[in-house]
């Protein structure tokens, strides 16, 4: 029966099909089309837009080379940071007596929504010292209130050293304050995560390292380590795409301003504001062209671990 209605299958996956189709393989299309023609999408320019990328002839209005860079930032910092943080809290949280009540603390932040956490950490971050929690804290113990979310000032090291006159400094204030509240948010997370990785480990295990004479470092560096990767990789994963595509954020605490703009808020604002929705697109395209192959190797690995078991 099955086989005489190979049909029936199709059938019922026509409708996810279709909604697929319209909301996501019809926009990528459109969008790759529209990259290569003009501001008004009528007359075909060819690489010019992608030219215009590379090249950031109007630093003033859509540096481009700061968006990239600070996506690079995003991606990075932002991962790092939070996986190890994560890490370090569900191997912490899993040895305290009250284990549920901390974890529920830590996970709060992610109940939250990003407009909202946004809104907070906007008022933290206030130069107004009777606002802005950060700053009154600084002046307690002596030190002069900043700019937070506006300094793109940075101390002279290696990494913020300025490099050619086109080029923005690597590391500036003002977003290593957003990542901070990116790495908030997330850390809960990566802690639920990787803490149901640790609750996987036999303590067997871990037991007969302690009967050998290992210590806890040894034991974290040489076993713990080991096995929690595959989920390590699955959490930083899904980090390096939600920091590739940070908008909400970076958009209601500095509307992409100071040098802070990322690739989504710079495609926004050269469409929708500017109106050019030809380096739009191109951005756009960009920002796939980034996803898109952390999320085949993405599918290549859980394959893999699919055909391993």
């Amino acid at each position: 029966m099955i086989g005489r209605r190979w049909w029936t299958p199709w059938l019922w996956l026509a409708p996810a099909l279709a909604l697929l189709g319209v909301f996501l393989v019809y926009p990528v299309v459109d969008t790759l089309r529209r990259s290569f023609l003009d501001e008004r999408s009528k007359s075909f320019v060819g690489f010019d837009n992608y030219r215009f990328i590379i090249e950031n002839p109007q630093p003033l209005v859509s540096d481009t080379h700061s968006a990239l860079l600070n996506n690079v930032m995003w991606l990075t910092v932002f991962t790092a940071a939070t996986v190890a943080l994560g890490l370090t809290l569900a191997v912490l949280t899993g040895r305290v007596r009250y284990e549920a009540v901390a974890k529920s603390a830590i996970f709060i932040p992610m109940a939250i929504s990003f407009v909202a956490a946004s809104v907070i950490w906007r008022f933290m971050y206030e130069f107004n010292t009777d606002i802005g929690t950060l700053n009154a804290t600084v002046t307690s113990l002596g030190g002069e209130p900043t700019a937070w979310l506006q300094d793109t000032g940075a101390p002279l090291t290696w990494l913020t050293e300025r490099g050619p006159d086109t080029l923005p400094r690597p590391i500036q204030i003002n977003n290593l304050a957003l990542i901070l509240v990116g790495v908030w948010m997330w850390t809960g997370f990566a802690m639920v995560i990787l803490s149901a990785g640790l609750k996987g480990i036999s303590t067997e295990v871990l037991e007969a390292a302690r009967v050998d004479g290992a210590n806890e470092w040894q034991i974290f560096r040489r076993i713990i380590l080991p096995i929690l990767s595959p989920t390590i990789m699955v959490v930083a994963t899904t980090l390096v795409i939600q920091g590739l595509k940070k908008f909400d954020l970076v958009w209601v605490m500095t509307g992409g301003r100071f040098k802070t703009d990322v690739v989504a808020t710079l495609f926004y604002k050269e469409a929708f504001r500017i109106g050019d929705f030809g380096v739009g697109a191109a951005l756009a395209v960009v920002l796939l062209l980034w996803v898109l192959p952390i999320m085949v190797i993405s599918i290549r690995r859980f394959q893999f671990q699919e055909e391993t078991r």
